[in-house]
């Protein structure tokens, strides 16, 4: 009688230790995955950083060439809520609008001269460092969340619930040899 009841204590405290770690993987998987949604708004917040900024220069910009407003009308219009590859996509767009500004800007040499250009170049540098940062922050949580997702014994627990790999924050092909020069 003995025996029995202390293989079912034993089972019982298997039982209970690996329904603790299911949980806990469980709770390891969601806050990860909440850290990648909060990571992402931190890409988001600096991109409609750098957007604003952009934004600014060209209005300055417009005032020392009134012949140019084609090109600089082709800033894009920022949205709030998009998908990793359409923030991809802005970042990619703004990279372009910021280099057709610089064409610009070399054809008016003036514009260097005018103090709000200045403080606007300077914007420009801190919101890059911003992006910087928060594609970092999204990239090493995404890289924490995918090691739980592929790794045994927690990949158990996100095959039943469904977790899959997140894609990180790449570069894209024509922003590896972009530099934004003013």
């Amino acid at each position: 009688m003995e025996a029995k009841h202390i293989l079912l204590i034993v089972i019982g405290i298997i039982f209970l230790i690996i329904l603790g770690n299911y949980i806990g993987t469980l709770n390891i998987l969601k806050k990860y995955k909440l850290k990648i949604s909060e990571a992402l708004s931190g890409i988001d917040i600096a991109l409609s950083k750098r957007y604003n900024v952009i934004t600014n220069l060209v209005e300055v910009v417009k005032g020392y060439t009134k012949h140019e407003k084609e090109v600089l009308l082709s800033v894009i219009k920022f949205r709030n809520n998009m998908s990793l590859n359409e923030l991809k996509n802005i970042n990619s767009s703004l990279d372009e609008t910021m280099n057709k500004i610089n064409v610009i800007i070399e054809k008016y040499p003036d514009i260097k001269a005018n103090e709000n250009f200045l403080n606007l170049q300077k914007a420009i540098i801190d919101s890059e460092e911003h992006l910087s940062a928060s594609r970092r922050v999204y990239n090493a949580n995404v890289s924490l969340y995918n090691e739980k997702v592929i790794t045994f014994p927690s990949l158990i627990v996100a095959k039943i619930h469904g977790f899959k790999e997140e894609e990180y924050f790449k570069a894209l092909e024509n922003e590896k040899d972009t530099k934004i020069n003013l």
